[in-house]
């Protein structure tokens, strides 16, 4: 899968799990200040996301994202 179809899964669960315009999520778009996420939102929004992609993403990788690009690009360069 490439980066731009990881995007748009991406940016699908962003807007269902946050209910924001997809129109307004781009690769600088930071979880926890654009988006007010607490620790628990962005626990459930990781896991959405590793069912998603199918991957496992490390507590201590997790911890580290911090915009939906950072997002991304874990997952791109993680699959199998």
């Amino acid at each position: 899968m490439d980066r731009a179809e990881v995007f748009k899964k991406v940016s699908a669960i962003v807007a269902d799990h946050f209910e924001v315009d997809r129109a307004k999520i781009t690769d600088n778009l930071n979880l926890r200040t654009d988006l007010n996420a607490d620790s628990i939102d962005f626990v459930e929004f990781v896991l959405e996301v590793e069912d998603t992609f199918g991957a496992t993403i490390d507590d201590d990788d997790a911890e580290q994202l911090s915009t939906i690009g950072e997002v991304v690009d874990y997952i791109v360069s993680h699959q199998n």
